[in-house]
């Protein structure tokens, strides 16, 4: 039996406002090896060109963790499957950078177009997680909340160099402004940062357009008390959309048990274990309207 259990969810949904959902979300948990990710992108550019933005990023991302699970990889050494893996990441950025910059100078009319991105990887008990702009990652576990991205945003450095506090940057008129996104520029640097997992964990991932109206200490919650933990995704894009859904929604979340007994403690019934084809992960306007009719 492996020492690590992994399983996946993601959703992404239209909100109440826009006409077009601009978010990507990808997820797959491994059936063979304990190797899980998800991914998260936030497009911008209106016209479409965010919704292709983020596509491009997503697809690339999935691409590039779907083919890492192969002889070279599993023959080396913890040590290195690390390093294979950063480089993996770092490499798979890079191309979907150029690939939305490629894509905008062939198509013009797309030419205001970027995402953000921020997506979270486990192999065995080891995490990587990498972030351009203010999409978010968060772990939860028995000790609480922690907040593993820092946004790359106007208002974040307004606040380290204390000209807000993050009440006042909840309601500036700058808040939604990012420093960082892909496409925008030839190179672009991601936040990469590492951790050894030690204990059971959620790590979920989000837009902006969860954390624009839940609190940290609200995410904590429901990460601590929700379950099946996995089925949370639904309950933050219920929470932003009865809060006003002014923007795309989109969460994703992983489960890593580091017991096999720790699995009925998450789990309940995982609900995207492995995506069959292409699974849209999209929940649709019209969808959400006929299962709550007025």
């Amino acid at each position: 039996m492996e020492p690590f259990r992994l399983a996946v969810n993601a959703r992404t949904d239209i909100g109440k406002i826009r006409e077009e959902n601009e978010d990507s979300v990808r997820c797959r948990s491994d059936t063979n090896y304990p190797f899980a990710y998800v991914i998260v992108a936030d497009g911008m550019g209106g016209y479409s060109g965010g919704a292709i933005a983020s596509r491009i990023a997503a697809d690339t991302l999935q691409v590039q963790f779907d083919s890492l699970m192969n002889q070279t990889f599993l023959a080396c050494s913890p040590a290195q499957q690390q390093l294979m893996l950063r480089a993996s990441l770092v490499d798979a950025i890079a191309k979907a950078n150029q690939k939305i910059i490629e894509t905008k100078r062939t198509r013009p009319q797309f030419s205001q177009m970027g995402t953000t991105l921020v997506t979270a990887a486990i192999w065995e008990d080891f995490l990587i997680v990498a972030h351009i702009g203010d999409s978010r990652a968060y772990l939860w576990n028995n000790h609480g909340l922690q907040r593993l991205t820092r946004d790359h945003s106007v208002v974040q450095e307004m606040i380290d160099s204390g000209q807000l506090t993050p009440e006042q940057a909840q309601v500036s008129q700058v808040k939604n402004h990012i420093t960082r996104a892909l496409g925008v520029v030839d190179s672009v640097e991601a936040t990469i940062n590492s951790w050894t997992l030690k204990e059971s964990a959620l790590l979920l991932l989000c837009t902006d357009g969860v954390t624009e109206y839940l609190e940290d200490e609200t995410i904590g919650s429901v990460l601590a008390n929700h379950r099946p933990a996995l089925e949370c995704v639904y309950r933050f894009i219920d929470d932003a959309n009865q809060h006003g859904g002014k923007d795309n929604i989109s969460a994703g979340i992983i489960e890593f048990c580091s017991q096999p007994e720790a699995e009925a403690e998450f789990s309940g019934i995982s609900i995207t274990l492995t995506p069959q084809k292409s699974e849209d992960t999209t929940v649709r306007r019209m969808q959400r309207h006929n299962e709550n009719p007025q």
